[in-house]
């Protein structure tokens, strides 16, 4: 969808259009035939812009949920948007913060700062770069924060304009097209950086590889008073600026981004578990290591990318099975959303002939494989196993000092509440 195609959409014709396609394929018309009973009362890119669009809002759903039906999107920017649940934690964590809520000059407004007769006044000012469709900057606009958003694609920033006026928040969003390097964070009381980590050839995982690149971030980084920045769950350490805090952010279970975040307190590292908020920071614990227990925990993937499974073990009286394994073995059963449990049944040193034995016996035709240290190829291993039976099981390939294991366990479902 190009520029013009996309305001289109925004004219009564194109909202009717719009509405029209929605209705299509709810009705479960096949794209063939949605596409030609829009064209019968629609010009030809109309109706094909139309059905994107209904399209989009059909996918967004699992993500925005009721939002998505007056929501904008492109493919790409659905795909990076922020899940809503992340994006108000965050938001919530700036808006509580204290920071200044001066010294913003929104888009459109003179040099001084004033701004136009009836725009409010109070809430943080924060400038966002690369805001795409504008997930966070609907976040921080419902915080209460009011927000200067910038983004170099025409397009994106049309959209993400529609979508602060489709949900009433355009009095504190303020959209435009821009280069992130050429902005002044300093006139804000924070700013909040989602650098594109999409190029020619898919997503990238080199932080020197985002648009803008890290050292441009960085700069923006060093002049602002606050920063919250949007990274890759595996970003390395060591882009991780000193004295910044690093979070981990996972929802129901699954790790979804990292923020990292500088001038809100001190730095380290943290783990926070959405939708119930716990959050878990560094605290100088040191975990032991022993043989396995009655009880395995697998850590939630947000501690252990914060490097916080001795504090997780500390939680459950527990103890490493390998220095260098994200395992946790304790003879107590401990109720905790910090990690999974399972109940150990048996640990062997790993044998394709001997597991497959222990399974026959056990009749288990069903298996959950886990694995952490293990070069073992799951999907050839399920094969090779040859299951058969009614009973279920969960298999953890790991190792422990070196040497490959085995650990047959049931899970514990008990664990979280």
């Amino acid at each position: 969808m190009d520029l013009d195609a996309f305001r289109t959409l925004l004219t009564p014709a194109g909202l009717g259009a719009l509405d029209e396609a929605v209705k299509i394929l709810a009705d479960g018309a096949d794209p063939v035939a949605a596409a030609s009973a829009m064209r019968r009362s629609h010009p030809a890119d109309l109706a094909a812009a139309a059905l994107t669009q209904a399209s989009l809002r059909r996918r967004a759903e699992a993500k925005f949920g009721p939002d998505a039906a007056v929501m904008y999107f492109t493919p790409h920017g659905l795909e990076q948007a922020t899940r809503p649940e992340v994006a108000a934690h965050r938001a919530a964590r700036i808006g509580a913060a204290g920071l200044p809520a001066d010294g913003i000059r929104a888009a459109g407004t003179p040099a001084d700062g004033t701004r136009a007769h009836g725009e409010p006044e109070g809430g943080p000012a924060v400038l966002d770069v690369c805001c795409g469709i504008g997930g966070d900057l609907l976040a921080l606009t419902r915080a209460g924060c009011r927000v200067d958003a910038v983004d170099l694609d025409p397009l994106t920033v049309e959209i993400a304009r529609a979508n602060a006026a489709a949900l009433g928040l355009s009095d504190l969003a303020h959209v435009r097209t821009g280069d992130a390097a050429l902005t002044d964070p300093g006139e804000y009381g924070l700013l909040f950086a989602d650098p594109a980590r999409r190029g020619a050839r898919g997503r990238t995982f080199d932080p020197m590889a985002y648009s803008p690149t890290w050292p441009v971030v960085l700069d923006l980084v060093a002049r602002a008073p606050a920063a919250c920045l949007k990274v890759a769950p595996g970003i390395p350490y060591e882009f991780i600026p000193e004295g910044a805090e690093a979070e981990w952010v996972s929802y129901r279970g699954e790790v979804k981004e990292a923020a990292i975040w500088t001038g809100m307190g001190p730095g380290g590292r943290r783990a926070t578990l959405l939708p119930s908020g716990a959050t878990l920071t560094a605290s100088g614990a040191e975990a032991e290591t022993g043989p396995v227990s009655r009880y395995l925990y697998e850590p939630d993937g947000a501690a252990v990318r914060a490097h916080l499974v001795a504090e997780v073990a500390a939680l459950v009286s527990g103890r490493l099975v390998d220095p260098r394994i994200a395992y946790i073995t304790s003879d107590r059963l401990v109720r905790t959303e910090w990690a999974s449990c399972y109940e150990v049944t048996d640990v062997m040193p790993f044998s394709l002939k001997r597991l497959r034995a222990v399974l026959r016996q056990r009749r288990v035709g069903v298996v959950t494989i886990k694995k952490r240290g293990s070069a073992v190829d799951v999907e050839r291993l399920r094969k090779d196993l040859r299951l058969s039976g009614g009973n279920s099981a969960v298999i953890v390939l790991t190792r422990i000092e070196e040497r490959p294991f085995a650990l047959l366990c049931q899970p514990v479902t008990s664990t979280n509440g």
